[in-house]
């Protein structure tokens, strides 16, 4: 038996040791994945329904024109959009996310509601009441795994406030659709979409408005027809991809278009941020709303701020003098 003494074992211990922690990679703290912006439309449709184009025309045109996704929504048919991601999908610049607009009614009335990253298509679902209706189908897209939003709720007036707080789970829905004849600013005693969204807001259900344009016409355009560019979403994420797109979807970090660009929105220290990217010609009117539809803050500047001040939310719309508005989503207090 070798007599080596205790020391000696220390010493050697200990360099051994130091050389395991010398040739071992140091864990640094994770680091946060930068955010990025991305231009996309949520509501489209193709030959595969009642648009006059192919879905490789347009995608095509959404590519050419600067959007970043596209979720291509025919009625009641889920588009398989596997080969064109193939060869028209690019990291980083474009990509095509399953959708299927699920086109339901009740007593003739339309009941619309895009499902967004879809994987297996959605039969209408039917219900009792229109509100049934609405939740009927909302139930069925959530349990596929999509995101559901309702769609124009003032096409043929066909949605009410009361239908709308009548259902559960409701997280989005159209403030702003541009095909002509969805009745965007209400009228008649029929509130806008603007408002609707501020009762929903009010009576405490956590909702996010998005802008889309329903386009069916790509071969001839015209103030008759649905076009498409006329509104949009832009969302950060940490990736184009359709998982980061939508989770960003579900979470609010987005903000919505019919042609107003902002830099940056934000809530910081218990300041709603805005940072607005305008032309020198162009004026701006950005109005901070809380509960009721209150204007709680109004702004002509490029980088409008507002200080909350404990309202159950704020949310803002900025007013270009070219006629163009964007949405930010709610900031909700904690509760």
């Amino acid at each position: 038996m070798l007599n080596v003494k205790r020391p000696a074992i220390a010493a050697v211990f200990l360099a051994l040791l130091l050389m395991a922690l010398a040739t071992t990679p140091r864990q640094l703290p994770a680091q946060a994945v930068p955010l990025k912006w991305y231009k996309g439309n949520l509501h489209t449709h193709t030959l595969n329904s009642d648009g006059d184009s192919t879905p490789l025309e347009v995608a095509t045109w959404y590519r050419e024109h600067g959007y970043q996704f596209l979720v291509l929504t025919d009625h009641n048919y889920l588009t398989d959009i596997a080969g064109l991601n193939s060869f028209m999908a690019a990291s980083e610049k474009f990509l095509l996310i399953p959708g299927e607009e699920v086109t339901d009614s009740f007593e003739k009335k339309p009941m619309h509601m895009n499902a967004v990253k879809l994987s297996t298509r959605v039969e209408p679902a039917h219900g009792s009441s229109m509100a049934e209706t609405i939740q009927n189908n909302l139930n069925l897209i959530r349990k596929a795994g999509a995101l559901p939003s309702l769609n124009h709720p003032n096409y043929h007036w066909a949605i009410s406030i009361e239908d709308m707080l009548a259902v559960s789970g409701l997280t989005h829905f159209e403030v702003y659709n541009g095909h002509p004849q969805v009745n965007n600013p209400g009228g008649g005693g029929s509130p806008s979409l603007d408002q609707m969204w501020d009762a929903l807001l009010t009576a405490g259900r956590r909702v996010h408005g998005i802008a889309v344009d329903d386009a069916h016409y790509f071969k001839k355009y015209g103030a008759e027809f649905s076009n498409p560019g006329r509104g949009w979403v832009n969302v950060r994420a940490a990736s184009l991809s359709a998982e980061s797109i939508t989770r960003a979807l579900e979470t609010g970090d987005f903000y919505s278009s019919n042609g107003v660009k902002l830099s940056d929105v934000r809530v910081a220290d218990g300041v709603y941020a805005i940072d607005i990217d305008r032309a020198d010609w162009e004026k701006t009117t950005t109005s901070f709303l809380g509960p009721g539809g209150k204007v709680l803050g109004t702004s002509y500047e490029k980088s409008p701020r507002y200080r909350i001040a404990g309202e159950a939310f704020v949310r803002a719309r900025v007013e270009s003098s070219s006629g163009a508005t964007a949405w930010t989503q709610p900031y909700f207090a904690a509760r």
